[in-house]
């Protein structure tokens, strides 16, 4: 298949609302599209109610939108997507296809990746046009797909060069939202629909969703935890100061892993990455996957016993003590303030 430069990104929606993590994603893609000399794609698949949805995603960056849409689309079932999407990638032949690594991501991705037969990288933390030399060969403009591997202890950089196009799944987060520019719009091409009822197997009969307990993403102060406020009392501090400040109770890898805070909580690549204005990281040394996770946030303030502790490096302020000793005396100058 003899592929295109442009740069295709899979529009997730639920509810026919457009995901962030594919906005995130086109506005990578124009990165990716302009080193490349191509433009950025849509490919979007969904029931009836889709296209004035879509009709917005052109402010973002992406000039034209592909887009499968019936009655039995509108809530995701892997076979039928799997194949519209497919049918997408075979008919306008992208160098490359992006996805959110997303539940519905990293279901879909991996079905079009093996009928393609193509490469296929999971949970990418950033992804960058290069050069990549195998032996005598050197391959240009081939995608650099960055994601940390071995636990989190290292970055790799994993290419396909000989891949027809490139797949990729990126982690909600890592890419700065994009902001709406207004007078942009993006061409809507219909490729009508052609599932029968055997690419339905499953149906679905009904749908419950739960409320987000907790929105590391769009916080705008956090306060994490580390294992140097593992007991009980630093604990109930940080989450005391978090409620003064009206913001989230984040943590460390370690405290997850622990048990003391559940997955949602957790900041780094393997969690959450977050870019808030208040980051406050009580007891928490500052690993690198740690640091990945949080470094853009506005003001940093890091507390720790340890005054060679790495996080104080990337810290705006930087406290050495005990939280136990330090939050009560935050958690009382914040009162008295408000």
């Amino acid at each position: 298949m003899t592929v295109s430069k442009n740069v295709m990104v899979f529009i997730e929606q639920h509810d026919n609302r457009v995901a962030d993590v594919s906005l995130e994603l086109i506005h990578k893609a124009n990165e990716l599209a302009s080193t490349l000399g191509g433009a950025v794609e849509g490919l979007a698949v969904g029931g009836l109610g889709l296209r004035e949805e879509l009709e917005r995603i052109g402010q973002y960056g992406c000039e034209r939108i592909y887009c499968v849409t019936d009655e039995r689309l509108g809530h995701f079932t892997s076979v039928p997507y799997a194949k519209a999407v497919v049918r997408g990638i075979r008919e306008h032949r992208p160098r490359i296809v992006l996805f959110g690594a997303s539940t519905t991501g990293r279901d879909l991705a991996p079905r079009v990746a093996s009928e393609l037969k193509c490469g296929l990288t999971a949970d990418c933390t950033d992804l960058q046009i290069g050069e990549h030399k195998m032996g005598k060969q050197t391959y240009e403009d081939v995608l650099l797909q960055i994601r940390p591997a071995w636990g989190g202890n290292i970055i790799a950089t994993i290419v396909s060069p000989e891949s027809e196009p490139s797949m990729a799944t990126v982690r909600e987060g890592v890419i700065p939202l994009p902001q709406a520019d207004h007078s942009r719009s993006a061409e809507i091409i219909e490729l009508g629909c052609d599932l029968d009822g055997s690419d339905f197997p499953t149906r679905v009969l009904e749908v419950h969703r739960g409320e987000k307990k907790v929105d590391l993403k769009s916080a705008r102060i956090i306060v994490s935890a580390g294992m140097g406020a593992s007991s009980p009392k630093s604990l109930q501090l940080v989450r005391e100061l978090a409620d003064t400040l009206g913001g989230e109770v984040g943590a460390s890898r370690p405290m997850v892993d622990g048990g003391y805070l559940s997955k949602e909580h957790q900041v780094g690549q393997t969690g959450t990455t977050v870019r808030p204005t208040l980051y406050i990281a009580c007891g928490i040394s500052g690993q690198i996957q740690h640091l990945a996770g949080m470094s853009e946030a506005k003001r940093i303030v890091a507390i720790n016993r340890d005054p060679e502790a790495p996080i104080f490096d990337m810290a705006h302020y930087a406290i050495v003590g005990d939280v136990n000793e330090v939050l009560p005396r935050m958690i009382k100058a914040y009162r008295e303030k408000a």
